[in-house]
């Protein structure tokens, strides 16, 4: 399969996990919405330098992968494909931020390595919690937790069609690029000047099939509020798993856990 059909289907994939049956599945897209969202904001407000404080809150993408049956190795891959943006925002730390932070077996780490690295794990946790959401919840699922959290319903309808028309560029540059190639031979059709010509193809087409899509969607009564049949009504497990899981976050933040948890290993040993 070409590289650009498989990426294609690899979308659509991330949005499929969703369909699964399992505990975190079921719960309920609000409450899932809001304690990534609470997850986000407390890994982001350590300072710099934080590195093993982030540590423990590993265990929230652990916990969805293990109780949704998302395949950790799809996710590792989405998060690589990503990883490139926070490597260049942190790669400068250790040359502007040279004083010495930490020696260990004889060897200075300065503090520009240290943010780098924090900066790293950081991304990591948060990309990969967004992600985990999507997979168990679907994007249309956070869209409908975001009105029912009283967002504005002029946003979550952007942020809808946004979503969807992803899948309309990329299904016409599927098509566009399928038609070149059976019209080209080895390198010829693939030149620079050929290459823009298809954008400003596949700008127009999209264009056009967005335009008919929008018709469509009026002719069938669309009112510029994307409704839903499925009902989410909080449950006990809801309530007890956003307690718990805040709780926890509160607790990570508020407490050095690691540090805690070496002192009371070493007085076991």
């Amino acid at each position: 399969m070409p590289s650009f059909d498989r990426e294609y289907f690899n979308m659509g994939y991330l949005d499929s996990l969703s369909y699964k049956d399992t505990f975190v599945h079921r719960l309920d897209p609000r409450i899932k919405l809001t304690v990534i969202l609470a997850f986000v904001v407390t890994v982001v407000s350590f300072n710099k330098y934080a590195v093993l404080s982030l540590a423990p809150f590993f265990i929230l993408p652990v916990f969805f992968l293990s109780f949704g049956d998302i395949p950790a190795g799809f996710i590792f891959k989405k998060v690589l494909i990503v990883a490139p943006f926070a490597f260049f925002v942190g790669i400068f730390n250790p040359v502007l931020d040279t004083d010495t932070l930490y020696t260990i077996g004889g060897m200075e780490i300065s503090g520009g390595w240290v943010s780098f690295l924090s900066i790293m794990i950081k991304f990591v946790l948060t990309i990969s919690a967004a992600l985990l959401l999507i997979a168990t919840t679907s994007f249309p699922g956070v869209c409908h937790a975001l009105v029912r959290l009283r967002a504005p319903e002029i946003f979550v309808s952007q942020l809808l069609f946004l979503y969807r028309y992803i899948f309309v560029l990329m299904e016409e540059a599927m098509k566009i690029l399928r038609a070149r190639d059976m019209r080209s031979f080895e390198k010829r059709g693939k030149e620079m000047k050929v290459f823009i010509n298809l954008i400003g193809v596949l700008f127009i087409r999209t264009i056009e099939r967005s335009e008919r899509i929008y018709q469509a969607m009026l002719s069938r009564g669309f009112h510029g509020r994307i409704d839903t049949m499925k009902v989410h009504r909080l449950s006990a497990a809801d309530i007890v798993f956003a307690l718990i899981s805040l709780v926890l976050l509160y607790l990570f933040r508020r407490y050095d856990v690691v540090s805690i948890a070496g002192d009371l290993f070493s007085r076991f040993l």
